[in-house]
């Protein structure tokens, strides 16, 4: 039967070949245009002309250059197209890769080129789509042509005594423009727009954003953020007003349940732009040069169980800060009340203190050598925070200029890599979960005077400390609460975006989940024992910076809600969005991509798109409990040590911390099945909410998708993080001949060099290090472990105390070690990170495959080979080069 098919379509396409020609190929496509273009359906043409090419092929043998064109130009455009051609598959992938074509693609072989007699409805299409540019072009010169006058109107004479008019000054009249604008605000959200008029709003809401995206300066920042609140709150308005479900008792309970997450997210939301809308960045204030009038400064180093290797570059990097000798002390506080810890600070002549308890842990410890030491300024670092040897000549002018500053924090900063990194392998590609707070929100805090005390690499006022009773021990996160209360004493704190300290991140995800649980527990206390919102001392501001730090870790319930809010249509048909499909799209598609365009342009260098979600969702079931139980009895819980200074010498999977995240995933994984399955044989109604809710679903298995991705433990290979670096030194060989080089990267034990010559030296080769630290020259006896064409790898051996001192000073306490860190980072693209994260997502469920016990292997491979089938669906980039066959 199959031979007998197979016969008669080569025999109808022998009798097609005889009897049709190209005049006919042409007549049936113009018949078609002339189809759509009466019916005003070009978009529906554009999309439906390569099925027709595609059907065409099957019958008329493409043997001229016309022919072989139009070919190897579909080829060009659909890269994924599989043979044999006609397939449900690849009608999918022709109908979204005509999508990202028409509407996504900007570059001229990005569009479809049929033949000389093209059709006119893709040149109407074409024309639409650059009329649209041409707007979008023409938007954004007239917002640079605004902002640039508006800059250059300030500098008229005319303007400055218009703006300094003592009208201005009047109380009534502020009143009456906060009233207005609260007014047109009102009006924006509350009034109810058709379907139509909600279309047009938001797509012009959308355009001007989309437009403002690369206008520099800060109104067109604050124009985002306001458009962005504006559609946000009307979204929120919405949904209050008109999606609750009062006939279902399930579809209300649970709408209810989404919607008080949605309230929460914006309440962040809102809180976050107040919070970074002007980031202070503030300057370093030179010191006097008579160091006679600096003061003295006691310099802590807490630590409770981490090895001696960790502290002893952090003490002895301590020691080479420069500062008068005389009026800088540095302590170990050790409260493991080891001998081998006493003997090093006798050794390198730095003080040690412990005590007989360790109660109140760090904060305890903290306050004990206070009363033994009686320095007028407090430094402190973790026990793993190397500090530059520019420290406190970078931090301490901020006190000497304004005697009510009481606490100087710098960044935090970590040369090795967090999880995320590591298991990811995006180290220094993507911004760390760390970088958003300390690269943005401290400076944002800094201008309403709420910067927060980290409890390392800061330094803090006696005076202050002694007036609200030292280091605060109510709570596990002893320096917010700290910070919280100087600011309520009156005393004002400062932020130095400028990266003064080094460290460790934690080992493992378990490792640094703990931390985050500690955090979220202690700031969940803070809200309870001493709430900033209520009692004396803090103004609006402060307030509210601090509410928005609480809230960011009560975020465990309204994550996982969103993580499931799709399966309740999916699984119980519960319309917990009670409204019309168009409107549900209207509403919300819209309102997120103007968010994220506009937290894009924020957080730009910051936090990449879409992995906040990420982070958050890794998180969100472990601190979920701790900060619920913080809030009803906060007096429960104590204070967890991070470990630091470990070896992850074997690459697993961590089945344990994963398990929330998988069985997440089962359930959205489990539901897009049975979603397909209604889809094809439910109700023709439901399509709309069902797809919705498909999309959904298949977010949110991306998502958890990395989160499975992070689970995966990589191995550590080397004992000592090697940082990356580049600075001069040189070597000198056995012969005496001395050869500049370029260093690196280095650790505590090697070096990493280049030079600009092939096989200078052999393994095992004996060489001398030169390294500079200012002025002073130092030599270090290194022997030769690796070489590859002009790189060489420099193990440092039997190093003296002497010796190990100068080493940290010439790398790790250097004044510009860290200062590139930052600037590493590109501006976010939407786009590349939604394909990062995406991508990331394939690998988690590949390690789940890789790692999984045999008897699940087989089912989390076909869950696996689903996924990647869908991925196969999605749109692909054209091949750039076009050449006709």
């Amino acid at each position: 039967m199959n031979r007998q098919e197979s016969l008669i379509v080569r025999c109808v396409r022998l009798v097609l070949n005889v009897f049709f020609t190209k005049t006919l190929v042409r007549f049936i496509f113009y018949k078609f245009y002339c189809y759509f273009n009466q019916h005003k359906m070009s978009v529906l043409a554009a999309f439906c002309l390569p099925f027709l090419l595609l059907f065409s092929s099957l019958f008329f043998k493409l043997n001229n250059n016309n022919k072989r064109r139009i070919k190897a130009r579909l080829r060009q455009l659909y890269p994924h197209i599989t043979a044999p051609l006609i397939t449900p598959s690849n009608s999918i992938r022709v109908l979204l890769q005509s999508i990202y074509l028409v509407f996504f693609k900007s570059t001229k072989d990005s569009h479809i080129i049929i033949t000389k007699h093209k059709s006119n409805a893709l040149k109407q299409l074409k024309k639409s789509i650059r009329l649209i540019r041409l707007v979008d072009q023409k938007l954004l010169r007239t917002f640079k042509r605004i902002w640039s006058s508006a800059r250059l109107s300030t500098t008229n004479h005319t303007y400055q005594r218009f703006s300094g008019a003592e009208i201005w000054q009047s109380r009534l009249l502020h009143i009456a423009f906060y009233c207005a604008l609260g007014l047109a605000v009102v009006i924006f959200v509350t009034v109810p727009f058709s379907t139509t008029a909600q279309a047009i709003f938001i797509s012009l809401i959308l355009l001007v954003a989309y437009s403002l995206r690369r206008v520099k300066g800060q109104m067109a920042t604050i124009t985002m953020i306001t458009l962005a609140v504006t559609t946000s709150t009307r979204y929120l308005w919405w949904r209050y007003t008109d999606t609750l479900n009062w006939n279902d008792p399930l579809a209300l309970s649970l709408g209810i349940g989404l919607l008080l997450a949605e309230t929460y997210a914006w309440i962040v939301l809102i809180l976050g732009f107040f919070q970074t809308i002007n980031p202070l960045e503030r300057k370093p204030i030179p010191l006097a040069k008579d160091t006679s009038t600096w003061p003295t400064v006691d310099v802590y180093i807490p630590t409770y169980n981490e090895p001696l290797s960790v502290v002893k570059s952090t003490a002895i990097a301590a020691q080479s800060i420069d500062w008068p000798a005389d009026k800088l002390n540095v302590y170990i506080l050790d409260d493991g009340n080891r001998s081998e810890f006493a003997q090093f600070a006798k050794t390198i002549g730095v003080g040690y203190i412990t005590r007989t308890d360790n109660k109140h842990a760090k904060a305890g410890n903290m306050n004990h050598a206070m009363t033994v030491t009686d320095g007028e300024y407090i430094a402190i670092f973790d026990c793993d925070h190397i500090p530059v040897r520019s420290f406190l000549q970078m931090t301490m002018g901020q006190f000497i200029n304004d005697s009510k500053v009481c606490l100087v924090q710098t960044p935090h900063h970590f040369f090795s890599a967090d999880p995320f990194e590591r298991n990811l392998k995006n180290h220094r590609q993507i911004p760390n979960e760390n970088m958003l707070f300390y690269g943005l929100i401290q400076d944002g805090n800094d201008m309403w005077d709420a910067t927060f005390f980290c409890g390392s690499c800061a330094v803090l006022k006696r005076q202050a400390l002694d007036d609200i009773g030292g280091f605060a021990v109510e709570t596990v996160t002893e320096d917010a609460h700290t910070a919280l209360r100087m600011q309520r004493a009156g005393y004002k704190t400062s932020y130095i975006n400028i990266p003064q300290a080094a460290g460790l991140a934690t080992e493992s995800l378990s490792a640094h989940i703990g931390q985050r649980i500690r955090w979220a527990r202690g700031m969940a206390q803070i809200f309870r024992l001493d709430n900033p919102l209520l009692g004396k001392g803090l103004n609006i501001a402060q307030r509210l910076c601090y509410l928005n730090a609480m809230l960011h870790f009560l975020s465990g319930i309204p994550r996982i809600v969103f993580l499931t809010a799709p399966l309740a249509l999916i699984y119980f048909d519960a319309y917990i969005i009670y409204a019309p499909f168009v409107a549900i799209f209207l509403y919300i598609v819209p309102t997120l991509l103007q968010v994220k365009i506009t937290n894009s342009r924020i957080q730009g260098k910051y936090r990449y798109s879409f992995w906040g979600e990420v982070y958050e969702s890794v998180l969100a079931w472990y601190i979920l409990k701790p900060t619920t139980v913080a809030l009803f009895n906060p007096n429960k819980g104590k204070f967890n040590v991070t470990e630091k200074g470990g070896l992850n010498n074997t690459a697993r999977y961590d089945w344990l911390i994963s398990k929330p995240y998988i069985f997440l995933l089962l359930l959205n994984v489990i539901g897009m099945g049975y979603a397909v399955i209604r889809l094809l044989f439910g109700e023709t109604t439901q399509i709309g909410v069902l797809l919705i809710s498909m999309l959904w679903a298949s977010y949110n298995i991306m998502i958890l998708g990395a989160a499975v991705a992070v689970a995966a433990e990589a191995k550590q290979i080397r004992s000592s993080h090697r940082v990356k670096a580049d600075f001069p030194g040189a070597i000198r060989l056995s012969n005496g001949r001395t050869i500049k080089v370029k260093i690196t990267d280095y650790s505590d034990n090697g070096v990493g060099i280049e030079t600009a010559h092939h096989h200078v030296s052999r393994v095992n080769d004996k060489v001398e290090l030169l390294m500079s630290r200012g002025k002073k020259q130092y030599s270090f006896a290194t022997f030769v472990c690796n070489t590859r064409d002009t790189q060489m790898g420099l193990t440092l051996r039997d190093l003296d105390l002497e010796k190990q001192k100068a080493f940290i000073q010439c790398t790790f306490s250097r004044a510009d070690a860290w200062l590139e860190w930052q600037e590493n980072f590109k501006h976010d693209k939407p786009s590349y990170s939604f394909s990062k994260v995406f991508y990331t997502s394939l690998r988690g469920f590949n390690n789940l495959i890789f790692h999984a016990p045999n008897e699940l292997k087989p089912v989390i491979y076909f869950i696996t080979r689903v996924i990647n089938y869908l991925a196969s669906l999605l749109p692909k980039k054209p091949n750039e080069v076009f050449k006709p066959s």
